[in-house]
């Protein structure tokens, strides 16, 4: 068992099999880790392109998956690797070449965006035809476009009640949960959820 972010991502770690050094450290949705256990190509979650993608596909640089394992709390994987070049885009062998940290940095702090529903789709699209034990989602799907539609009718109507009587502290939550369900829909429903941006795009009157 692992356990996901709100995303729907967890980190990895890569680790070179044969050195020991730290190589990298990317995202993996439930599906790059399906396709990287299936194939033993290393495949990771992009957050920025919100989309899979296969180390070294563009650049030549592979990775051949040796072992994955998770840590002691289920929320980190750590990838040991064969790697066929560098790791980083930079060229280097490891993207961790920075000088030792020996003060406090300047942080910046990353915000959650809308890309967040991409990427709760993709793993929504995950569950789909997964038999995946204590998953909601999967049951759900289970349950069938029906059971799924009254689940939206029910959000929907708890956000509109939250809204009407002035419940801003729950609000967010309960739009939350109407977003979350109507995707689990479009899902069901085998529905492009492009098709749902592009009609977005064009409702700006």
């Amino acid at each position: 068992m692992i356990k996901l972010n709100q995303n729907g991502l967890i980190p990895a770690i890569v680790q070179d099999n044969g050195t020991g050094d730290i190589l990298m450290m990317g995202w993996m949705s439930q599906e790059s880790i399906e396709r990287t256990l299936d194939s033993s190509d290393l495949w990771f979650y992009s957050r920025s392109r919100n989309e899979l993608w296969k180390k070294g596909e563009t650049s030549g640089n592979s990775m051949k998956v040796k072992s994955l394992a998770a840590d002691c709390d289920a929320d980190a994987l750590l990838v040991k690797v064969e790697a066929s070049g560098p790791a980083c885009h930079t060229g280097e062998q490891s993207c961790f070449y920075s000088e030792p940290i020996v003060k406090l940095p300047e942080i910046e702090i990353e915000e959650v965006g809308p890309g967040v529903l991409q990427e709760l789709y993709s793993v929504i699209q995950g569950r789909k035809h997964s038999n995946m034990a204590n998953s909601y989602t999967v049951d759900l799907f289970d349950q069938g476009v029906e059971r799924i539609g009254q689940k939206v009718v029910e959000e929907a109507g708890e956000t509109a009640i939250a809204a009407a009587v002035g419940k801003s502290d729950s609000l967010p939550e309960e739009v939350a949960d109407l977003l979350y369900h109507t995707l689990v829909l479009i899902a069901a429903s085998d529905i492009d959820l492009n098709s749902v941006w592009k009609t977005l795009a064009s409702r700006r009157g």
